[in-house]
């Protein structure tokens, strides 16, 4: 293919989030990564007894090793953000309620606004294999209910597509450890096909049992130390870990078109099976991955010996490494520069292996490797794996941060992903090169409107304050020309009801105006502000004319609070039942006059209240008067008298 070619087939890039061993986001790993960090830690109590079920010796029924890669603060979420009574988010898959907050936050960091894509068909593709929440609630009685339902697999992508409103494919991808990256491949389909102008694609991998881990101990597949030793003679399996990690892709030329800020290009990928060239569906054949790695490039238009850096899928396995190196070797290396090798690394050594997530938390990192031009160290390797002919291939493993080579051209990354469904995957990753427009001159003093809004009154202040230390000096926010700080703020930000908005001429003015300071009064701007904190949208181009570069903003603060089984909020001693069912059931702001539909209490969710009201109480509950109550008055009236009737 010629170069037009490929670009007409690429795919952008245009936004990332995730949440990581030791990593809350894209610019948090990258740090981990930098530090040569190993984020693996002891199993925490809340996932299962590690104490009962570790084993120092291989013996059946037990847990080879302790260690795992676990992201903090796995129950918590920001329910009301997202309309969710307590009840709703205590029943919901931590998988789907992470999904849905690192979702916004990879729409963000995209510059897409939610109500903009509302009704469009972006398409969702989530790599998973894990419904261990809802397997763990089937599995004690007492909490089988229809309330199950909602956490079946199918659910992960089509909470996504029914919270946002996207219209396109919802789909679930599971081919084990390689789904994500199927995910990804899958979605650049969509997008070339045209079926979808927009695409997130995710991998989410939450376990919460020790049922997995028990088989492969078993197997011998568990790394015994908890470490995953990627290339080294030492590897003696992999470390099981969290991963909810999320891209928002674009074909190339309408992200172009529209100013995107294009993190890096997807310039093709391939998937296939093993087939029968190896013995068992189980093991791992050294053609398949050869097979696949020539179908990526050649989608790519890439020549094999061109490629910088492959994220491997790397697991620290004693039978997988030699060969997916050999491969690797094999195809890139043909060709290659005797000066030049391959550099082949894995953050399986620094997170652990995230299965079904794995390869979503790679290309997450190869796109950080080559915005930075440097490739980070690969952990815990001594003794390289005397099963590779390291002297034959023309790789290395990097052990120290280690600069990209500068060849004058866009550098080029693979990223591999293998699954024990026998399924190869292989992704091509082009850095981003392309000239941003620069910042239109602007007369000194001419002033702009900043607008700031989030969901909830302690949210939005703890937004400003974010503002301020990004804007102060030293923050990020100072590399940034102040129009396109206002223009990304007001045009590719969603608006929430809390709202606040200053003007400033300057960076300084506008921690000034955020600070208290009293701010410039010029209309028609201020006048323009006003409207915006009542709740008017603004048309950014019919008040300043041409848009702005996009530039990445402070993030949205996230209310959490923790939501499990067993752990719901006290409810201040019960003696108020109807402000206990308020407080669980109701997804919105009410008062007295509002009607119970609307602010979420339907008919189903009244007939789960009338048994939780029952269980409180300890006495019968009639569903029938509660069914009839149709305001949040009458449910107060309704209560006074149940807690009477019960004294």
């Amino acid at each position: 293919m010629n170069r037009s070619d490929v670009d007409a087939r690429s795919v952008a890039v245009i936004g990332m989030a995730c949440r990581l061993p030791g990593a809350s986001g894209p610019d948090e790993l990258w740090a981990l990564l930098r530090a040569g960090i190993d984020a693996t830690s002891e199993t925490p109590g809340d996932r299962y007894d590690v104490d009962a079920l570790h084993a120092h010796e291989p013996t059946r029924g037990r847990i080879a090793g302790r260690r795992g890669g676990y992201v903090d603060g796995v129950a918590d979420f920001d329910a009301e953000f997202f309309a969710m009574s307590p009840t709703e988010a205590t029943e919901l898959d931590p998988q789907q309620r992470l999904l849905l907050m690192t979702a916004w936050d990879a729409l963000e960091n995209a510059g897409q606004r939610p109500d903009g894509l509302a009704g469009t068909r972006t398409g969702v593709f989530v790599g998973n294999a894990r419904a261990d929440y809802l397997e763990v609630s089937l599995r004690g009685q007492e909490t089988v209910t229809a309330a199950n339902l909602n956490n079946f697999r199918s659910l992960l992508p089509a909470r996504l597509s029914h919270f946002f409103d996207f219209r396109g494919p919802s789909v679930v991808v599971d081919t084990a450890c390689a789904s994500s990256l199927v995910a990804v491949h899958q979605a650049v389909q969509s997008l070339r096909a045209g079926e979808s102008p927009l695409a997130l694609a995710a991998g989410v991998n939450i376990p919460l049992r020790a049922d997995e881990s028990l088989v492969l101990s078993h197997a011998g597949a568990m790394a015994h130390d908890g470490r995953s030793k990627f290339g080294d003679a030492s590897a003696d399996g992999y470390v099981p870990s969290d991963a909810v990690a999320v891209v928002v892709l674009k074909p190339l030329a309408a992200a172009l078109a529209d100013g995107d800020r294009i993190r890096a290009v997807i310039q093709g990928s391939a998937v296939g099976n093993d087939g029968r060239t190896s013995d068992t569906v189980l093991n791992p054949s050294l053609q398949g991955q050869i097979d696949v790695l020539r179908w990526a490039y050649e989608d790519a238009g890439v020549n094999p010996a061109d490629v910088d850096y492959v994220e491997a899928h790397g697991s620290g396995s004693p039978a997988l490494d030699p060969l997916e190196l050999t491969a690797l070797g094999q195809v890139l290396g043909a060709g290659r520069p005797d000066d030049r090798p391959l550099m082949v690394g894995s953050v399986k050594t620094n997170i652990g292996h995230a299965e079904a997530g794995g390869g979503m938390a790679g290309l997450i990192k190869a796109v950080l490797c080559l915005e930075h031009g440097q490739i980070p160290a690969s952990l815990h390797l001594n003794t390289p794996n005397p099963n590779v002919e390291w002297e034959r291939l023309p790789i290395t493993v990097p052990r120290r941060l280690t600069p990209l080579p500068e060849r004058g051209k866009a550098a080029v990354a693979g990223i591999s992903g293998q699954g024990s469904s026998a399924l190869n995957a292989h992704v091509v990753l082009r850095q981003a090169r392309f000239p941003v427009s620069p910042a239109l001159p602007a007369p000194d003093g001419t002033p702009y409107v900043l607008t700031i809004s989030a969901h909830s009154a302690t949210a939005l202040q703890t937004l400003v304050q974010s503002y301020i230390d990004w804007l102060r000096p030293g923050g990020a926010g100072t590399a940034y020309a102040l129009r396109d700080i206002c223009y990304s703020a007001l045009a590719r930000r969603g608006h929430h009801a809390y709202r606040t908005a200053v003007l400033g001429s300057s960076h300084a003015d506008l921690v000034a105006a955020l600070t208290g300071t009293p701010q410039l009064d010029g209309r028609p701007l201020s006048a323009l502000a006003e409207r915006y904190r009542q709740g008017e949208d603004v048309d950014w181009a019919a008040v300043f004319g041409s848009p702005g570069n996009f530039v990445p903003l402070p993030p949205y603060p996230w209310q959490t609070r923790r939501y499990w089984p067993g752990a719901a909020p006290d409810d201040g001693g019960g003696s108020d039942l109807a402000a206990w069912v308020l407080r669980e059931h109701a997804r919105t702001g009410f008062d007295d006059a509002s009607s119970l539909t609307d602010i979420g209490i339907d008919s189903l969710a009244k007939l789960r209240i009338v048994v939780e009201l029952a269980k409180r109480c300890r006495q019968e509950v009639d569903p029938e008067g509660f069914g009839r109550l149709r305001t949040v008055g009458e449910l107060r009236q309704w209560t006074r008298e149940l807690q009477t009737a019960g004294r």
